[in-house]
């Protein structure tokens, strides 16, 4: 049975190209696993964008079986194994990677023929991940009025033109035109109402005014295991490796917990907080370009994400260190109190106790 449409994206171009997004039939239904999540773990100064994973080797991964989105049926699944997908926030910014065995493929120029991916996230309480934030509107009525509360936040990357190691996304000759533009490595930042209302952030349905206040929150890198220069790629040196290699993609990606929008574009991360998210992966299996519906995706509905407190390393270590500080200190004060006291006493004493002055008369001066 045909699942209707659940996160599909496309290429968009910094032009923002539109396509027109095919029509399934068929009741939506989803056995979804409630019991999987992905932690973002609270790590300063620990992650280094460049799409390298040896920074991330000590961080605990979810792993996902990857099945098609119109199908998820666990025979069709991605043949090369399972979607590893890490987070770590800094209390200022969160960073995600996604990790994916796959033989190396790469064509410049033509992102049907690269893999590609896709983070998507709940904004409005009524989005669901179904539909791609559900709206019933058609592209003719969908609007920030009709759609309330159906918004979801939208990372597409499509690495046909990005060098591998280098950060692209966000930046500021893409931002000042008030969108989630990027000309260079179409690392774009979208928001949708349902999948024939998507838009880059500050774009909207016709007759929507730009708002110049809209931006590409986000940032990214790509690479891929069997490359032999760890220092970087330059574009000439496209393709950058041999098809058909084995090995592993990574594609790492960071942006502000919170960012400056007002337009309801932008999914808002909150320290202990839980937000909902899902990732979507394409790739040219047998040389053959993929298509906007076909690709993969990590489960048929909303991943919870929890966005951790500093605090929640190890309590048990935490209060045993805390215990035994306090123990030191509490010592040590009370020692320093006592002498303290004992220096008081006899300052006082010195100072106001009564001098016995014997008389002497001044004639036997």
């Amino acid at each position: 049975m045909l699942l209707r449409h659940v996160f599909v994206l496309f290429l968009l171009a910094f032009a923002g190209h539109r396509v027109n997004s095919h029509e399934e039939s068929g009741q939506w239904s989803c056995d979804s696993d409630s019991e999987i999540r992905v932690e973002s773990v609270f790590k300063p100064a620990f992650i280094t964008l460049d799409g390298h994973a040896d920074d991330w080797k000590d961080i605990d991964g979810s792993y996902f079986p990857l099945l098609p989105a119109l199908d998820p049926d666990a025979e069709n699944q991605f043949k090369f194994g399972k979607m590893s997908v890490k987070s770590v926030h800094d209390g200022r910014d969160i960073f995600f990677l996604l990790q994916v065995d796959g033989d190396y493929a790469y064509s410049k120029g033509e992102s049907t023929k690269c893999p590609s991916v896709a983070l998507m996230f709940q904004i409005g309480d009524g989005a669901t991940y179904h539909d791609m934030g559900g709206c019933g509107e058609h592209p003719s009525s969908c609007t920030n009025k009709t759609c309330k509360g159906h918004e979801v936040d939208i990372m597409h990357f499509s690495i046909g033109t990005a060098i591998p190691g280098r950060i692209y996304g966000g930046n500021p000759l893409n931002n000042r035109f008030g969108n989630g533009g990027d000309r260079f490595g179409h690392l774009v930042d979208l928001y949708a109402w349902n999948p024939h209302c998507r838009y880059l952030d500050g774009n909207g349905p016709s007759g929507y005014a730009n708002d110049s206040s809209a931006q590409n929150d986000w940032k990214g890198a790509w690479w891929h295991s069997s490359f032999t220069v760890h220092s970087g790629f330059v574009e000439d040196e496209s393709p950058y490796g041999d098809n058909g290699k084995k090995g592993t993609y990574y594609f790492e990606f960071s942006r502000p917990l919170r960012t400056m929008d007002h337009l309801q574009q932008d999914v808002q991360f909150t320290i202990g907080g839980s937000s909902k998210m899902s990732v979507a992966f394409w790739y040219p299996l047998d040389g053959q370009p993929w298509h906007g519906s076909g690709h993969y995706s990590v489960n048929c509905d909303w991943v919870p994400i929890d966005i951790s407190l500093s605090s929640s390393l190890s309590a048990k270590s935490v209060d045993a260190a805390s215990g035994s500080s306090w123990n030191v200190a509490s010592a040590f004060s009370v020692i320093l109190s006592v002498a303290a006291l004992c220096v008081s006493v006899f300052v006082s004493y010195r100072v106001f106790y009564p001098k016995n002055v014997s008389f002497t008369p001044i004639e036997n001066l």
